[in-house]
């Protein structure tokens, strides 16, 4: 159910899964199929065994009918994202990720985790990163400003889960600092 927009803080997880699954990845199909129209584009045509690029929510449906294998984008193997770890855990700024790196990860691990190296090292290291990242997003909170806040690099789901906050945090500022 949909709450009216009065009611909602913020776009919901799951919404923002649905936007995430726009994004194209790379499959191997297992059948056959001619180039298919959709409101958002033509996909096709499918040839196994050549690999084509096609949205995410099309690929979870062949996925889940056994009809692709879905291969994982560069940035969702181990070595990528304990690289990434490290610089987290030891450089002052964010680093840089995909924009939708948190809904796709989860995509992909709850629908093709079989189609993934090491699925269970892979949600440790995300978990290991989520968390490395939201203790640096609430230190940077807490060295909040009125006029400023730098925080870039932040995923969707991340600026998602601190927008409730910081728009009631600068309306507080904005209101013990009239004249600014």
């Amino acid at each position: 159910m949909s709450l009216p927009p009065a009611l909602r803080a913020s776009v919901t997880p799951p919404e923002l899964e649905l936007i995430a699954c726009q994004e194209l990845v790379e499959i191997i199909p297992l059948i056959a199929m001619e180039k298919t129209a959709f409101i958002s584009g033509a996909y096709g045509p499918l040839r196994p065994p050549h690999r084509a690029q096609i949205p995410i929510w099309m690929a979870v449906n062949l996925k889940q009918k056994k009809k692709c294998h879905i291969l994982a984008p560069a940035w969702l193997t181990v070595d990528y994202l304990q690289e990434k770890l490290v610089h987290e855990t030891t450089q002052a700024e964010f680093t840089k990720l995909p924009f939708r790196f948190a809904e796709i990860s989860r995509v992909l691990l709850d629908v093709a985790s079989d189609d993934l190296q090491s699925p269970d090292k892979l949600r440790t290291l995300l978990k290991d990163l989520r968390e490395a990242r939201q203790a640096k997003a609430r230190a940077g909170l807490e060295s909040l400003e009125h006029s400023t806040l730098g925080l870039s690099n932040l995923s969707a789901m991340e600026i998602n889960e601190i927008r409730p906050f910081f728009i009631k945090a600068m309306s507080v500022l904005g209101q013990l600092r009239p004249g600014e």
